[in-house]
């Protein structure tokens, strides 16, 4: 088994051959790091780009920005484009996630053939591979690149090595897009949007660390960590969350009595990357 000091070192062997990159870059831990460690290697012949839509949280936008500029990335592009536009992608079929990274990369493609830039990267770590991701269908249908996996990464090892390099997105929660938290079938809507996004920040500044609304029409299914719970169905917590809730337009409010589950509207999906 090949150290941590080793893959690390595997990883800015397989950047350094690089003429010019391209980071999908969302300000998560994967992709900040992947930035990062290319930046440090290829200089300013990488470039990052973010898309920004109704599927990402205003603070993730923030982040992202914040971040790009904290590694010091002299070329930062920021798109618009939003997701709700993509043909069959409201409807929340099983293969939304494809949907969405073939937009991505898409963008990406166009923007990396006008700058004249060779290789498109994202931040797909190896841990990834066990769950149901089918946007890495995307990914290879236009040539994208996942140098994480490549060099044999898992998430707890990216987080290790961002510690190290002093990024302090080292211990940040995952915060998937937005639409992840519609069960699929469910049709996805910019109100509906609108109404997780206030719901977790509302959790976020009462300072639950970690925590989903998810949306199930009229009602929010909420998840915090299991340490959390308590504290949660305390009853003047409790009552704060449900009439908050409530004014942002949800009818019922329910506790997820099981606690966070990262991809907890995936269960029963089996693994697949198409």
């Amino acid at each position: 088994m090949a150290s941590l000091d080793e893959k690390f070192e595997r990883l800015k062997s397989i950047l350094r051959p690089m003429p010019s990159a391209m980071v999908a870059f969302s300000g998560g831990v994967d992709s900040t790091f992947l930035l990062k460690a290319a930046h440090d290697v290829l200089g300013e012949r990488v470039t990052a780009l973010t898309t920004t839509s109704p599927t990402m949280p205003q603070d993730d936008r923030e982040n992202a920005l914040k971040m790009a500029r904290r590694i010091g990335v002299g070329h930062h592009l920021v798109i618009e484009s939003n997701e709700l536009e993509v043909p069959g992608y409201a409807a929340n079929p099983l293969n939304r996630c494809y949907l969405c990274k073939h937009n991505l990369f898409t963008v990406c493609g166009t923007k990396a053939a006008e700058l004249g830039i060779e290789q498109i990267l994202d931040g797909l770590n190896l841990d990834d591979l066990r769950d149901y991701r089918p946007g890495i269908k995307a990914a290879g249908e236009l040539r994208v690149r996942h140098p994480l996996v490549e060099a044999e990464l898992t998430k707890d090892e990216i987080r290790e090595l961002s510690r190290r390099l002093d990024l302090p997105t080292w211990d940040r929660p995952a915060s998937p897009c937005l639409s992840s938290r519609f069960p699929y079938g469910t049709r996805i809507t910019l109100d509906g949007l609108q109404k997780v996004e206030a719901g977790e920040k509302l959790l976020h500044e009462m300072g639950f660390r970690v925590a989903r609304v998810r949306y199930h029409g009229e009602i929010a299914r909420l998840e915090v960590e299991q340490t959390e719970l308590a504290r949660l169905l305390d009853p003047p917590v409790r009552e704060r969350v449900e009439s908050e809730l409530r004014r942002i337009g949800f009818r019922f409010v329910t506790v997820d009595q099981r606690g966070f589950r990262s991809g907890s509207l995936n269960e029963g999906i089996a693994p697949s990357h198409g």
